[in-house]
Formats: structure tokens, sequence, C-alpha cells
């Protein structure tokens, strides 16, 4: 390891930039958050400078004594000589330097940092490589929640009161990992502060009373998108890695249930036609349980939660239980298999609305409201509609949809398995018979359909 990683406390010190172009701009914006006292030496400043307040121009050529009594000096210019200049005016005085692209001339680096305040993470590669420090910043900006700052400053109020009722250090270390990693953290980055102070104060006095403090449970109903793990959210992602133990279908692939914390135990509750793993009924009842013995319960569902996924009817036991849930919603097949598949659901010149339904038949019926699907001017967008797609789309007709009308299958929408079925309301049900589709598919019927050969990007369409 080349050099000591190390902070520096700029506050109210003296800092000097110097140099007046876009670089110099960026120096001077990162020593202002850093509340530093910054004075900037050029003879002009780029238009970047125009919105920025909170520090002093000296408007001339840099001068060796402009680096008396600084604490840093900062280095962002295209001329080598003025370069050499203030890098060695710098050293001669012990002051520490960093010259922009310049090893040679800096006494330390400039790391890529990862701004969470009052979290911090900086990546370097000693400036060997600051691509690749970039592009691992790049990385660690997307994994890392923009909220862990708060959560940090959060817990920062409360270090006085842990340490005196939890003076022994191996028992506060699992409190504060408990704190960051369960109910408490989620609220924080939930933005629910009330909430989270009211739980960590209950902690806090359990501690101290020696009882050790009760383990609160909550439930984490995840929609986890149409099937391709780039599509989760953040969110999602961080609850995956943090639950204890995870309920999931069988819309979930294993691609995404490989990023679920790999010790979490793993229930299996799929449903599918004829075939449900566990009863909806006990997979509500098994929530409540779980979260009841202070687990954090991941419950991960394909597609969204709150749209054909009985999302609804689980939460509402944990509520009437009084377990503690949060939803974090995911992207729902319409949208996802359709873009995937190039077929916008509305566009001006073919369709102004969009109406999501299910093809699930009951008592061996569908039972729809026609009328309203045979409606011109919009799309019909079908879950579940693979085994029904005959009586579907012949209901379609008999109220009226022409049969030359497109409609699409898309199975395995967003996946490397993606395939996409055109045809009409006439064909559809033949054609998918041929293709022998395995599923889950989804059913789009609409004139926005006919967009699909000209529009499409990803996989490929019969």
């Amino acid at each position: 390891m080349k050099h000591f990683p190390a902070f520096i406390d700029v506050v109210d010190r003296p800092v000097l930039v110097v140099g007046g172009g876009p670089m110099a701009f960026r120096r001077t914006a990162l020593a202002i958050r850093t509340r530093a006292s910054v004075r900037v030496v050029a003879p002009s400043l780029s238009p970047d400078f125009d919105d920025l307040s909170g520090f002093e121009h000296i408007a001339r050529e840099f001068d060796d004594d402009d680096v008396d009594g600084m604490r840093l000096v900062l280095v962002a210019s295209d001329d080598p000589a003025l370069e050499q200049q203030a890098s060695a005016a710098a050293k001669a005085k012990d002051i520490l330097v960093n010259v922009a692209d310049r090893m040679d001339l800096s006494s330390f680096i400039m790391p890529s940092i990862v701004d969470r305040s009052p979290l911090i993470v900086a990546v370097s590669s000693s400036g060997q490589a600051p691509i690749l420090a970039r592009m691992l910043r790049e990385k660690l900006e997307s994994l890392v929640p923009a909220a862990l700052g708060r959560l940090a400053e959060f817990a920062g109020g409360y270090r006085a009161q842990v340490k005196a009722a939890i003076p022994d250090l191996g028992r506060r270390r699992r409190f504060w990992e408990d704190i960051a990693r369960g109910a408490v953290g989620e609220r924080v980055l939930s933005g629910e502060m009330d909430g989270a102070k009211r739980m960590i104060s209950d902690l806090i006095n359990a501690e101290s009373q020696n009882l050790g403090g009760n383990s609160t449970g909550e439930v984490y109903l995840v929609g986890s998108g149409p099937g391709d793990p780039d599509l989760l959210t953040f969110r999602a992602i961080r609850l995956m890695q943090q639950a204890d133990v995870v309920l999931h279908d069988r819309l979930v692939p294993d691609e995404i249930l490989d990023l679920v914390r790999r010790d979490a135990d793993r229930i299996f509750v799929g449903k599918q036609r004829g075939d449900h793993a566990m009863p909806q009924e006990e997979i509500s009842r098994t929530l409540v349980r779980l979260a009841k013995q202070g687990k954090r319960v991941l419950r991960l569902k394909g597609g969204d939660p709150f749209t054909f996924g009985r999302g609804g009817e689980e939460i509402e036991m944990l509520a009437q239980e009084g377990v503690s849930f949060q939803v974090v919603p995911g992207v729902t097949a319409a949208t996802g298999c359709a873009a995937y598949a190039g077929i916008p659901l509305t566009h001006r010149d073919h369709a102004q609305a969009c109406v999501f339904v299910t093809g699930h038949t009951k008592d061996d019926k569908l039972d729809l409201n026609w009328t309203m699907l045979s409606q011109p001017n919009q799309t019909v967008v079908v879950y579940m509609g693979l085994n029904s797609v005959g009586e579907f789309m012949q209901s379609m007709a008999d109220h009226g949809v022409p049969t030359t009308t497109p409609a699409a299958a898309i199975d395995n929408g967003t996946r490397v398995t993606q395939r996409v079925i055109t045809g009409t309301v006439a064909s559809l049900a033949n054609d998918i018979d041929a293709a022998e589709l395995p599923g889950p598919a989804l059913i789009i019927v609409g004139h926005v359909v006919s967009l699909a050969d000209k529009l499409k990007w990803y996989g490929s369409t019969v």
C-alpha cells in the first residue's frame, strides 16, 4: 500500500485552489462541501463558477506566497509551469498539495468518493488506474442506499445513550448490527423517523433494564419484476440481502433468488394452475408466524405484488395481526414484458387507454366485462391467460372486436428465453399452440401490437 488512507478535517480551515477551469471548479465545489474556507487564485474563472458561492476569488496570477497558512493546496491547471511552481511552493513549506492528474507533483491523492454524508466511501488506485477507481465508485453508487447517511447520522445521535445502556462492547456491537439491519434501520432509510425513534428508545430502555430487548420482526413484500434481475429496485436488493427467511413463488427465477442473502432460509410457496404448493391462507399465516418469531421475512413475488399478485390479501392479515411490514413495488409484467417486446401499451395513433385483466377462469368460465374490453382505441393486457386464450379471443370477437385486430403472446418476457408470438384475434390461440409456449406468458390485444416488428430490440419475434 503506497498511500496512507486518511480523511482530513478542513472545517473552517484555509484551502487554496490554483486554477479557474472546469477541474478547478470541481475541486472548489468539493472543498466547499467540506466546509473549508476556500480561496481560488486565477486571473479569470470559467462559467462553471457562475452559480457557485462560498469561496473567495483572487483575480490574478498565482504567487508562491499564496500557499502561506494553507491546510491544503489543490492545483488544477492546464499550464505545466504553473503546476510545477505551485507544487514546489507548497512542498517547500510542508503543505499537503494535490496536482490534478500529476502524481509526481502531488503529496496526496484525491480518491473517487461515494458521498452519503456523514458516511463517505473513498476508492483509490494509488493513481495507477483512475478509470478503474471511477468504475468501482459507479458500482458502489448503485449498491449504497442514498439514505444511508441519514442512518449514520441517526445512529450517531444515540451513541452515548447506547454506550451507557450497554457497557459490554460485544453486546453493543450486536445491538448496532440489529439496528442497522433490522426494522429500525429500515424505518430510517424509508424516512419514517418518528417510528424509528420510538423503536430504538424502546430497545435502549430494554437493554438498560438488562432485558436484552425483544427482537422485532418485519415482513418485506417485494416485487421482483418480470424476470430480468436488472429491473430490481435498489430497495428490493437491499431487503433481499438482509432477510432471515424468504417465501418465494414460481415466477421468481434463480438469477434473482441468487441475490437473496445466502444463509437465509427459503420456503417455496409457488402456485400454478391446479397445483398450489401452499394455499394462500397458509402463506399469510406463515408470514405472521415467522415475523412474530422476530425474523425479517421476505415475501418475494414475481412482477408487482399489487398487480394480480394477491399482495393486498397478505398484508391485510399482517395489519390485522399487528405485524410491521413494508411494500416494495416491482416492474409489473405488463410494462416490463411489453417494453422488452417493443410493444408500447399506449400510443397516440393506436391506443389512448390500457386495461389489465386476469385470464384465470372462475368455475371454468371467464367472468369479465366484455363490453368494456371491446372498446376501440385501447390496449388489453391479459395476465395468466395462456390456458384460456382461445376462449378469451372468441369472447372478444363475439363482442365486436374485429378478428383482424393484432394480438401477441410474450413468453418468459424480459428473460434470455423470451419469445414473442404475434398474430391476430382470430389466429393467436392456434399460433400459441403451434409454438408450444411453456409460460409464464402475457397476452396483449390491440393495434399497438402492429409496432412490434418495427420497435423490437430484445429477443425474437415470431
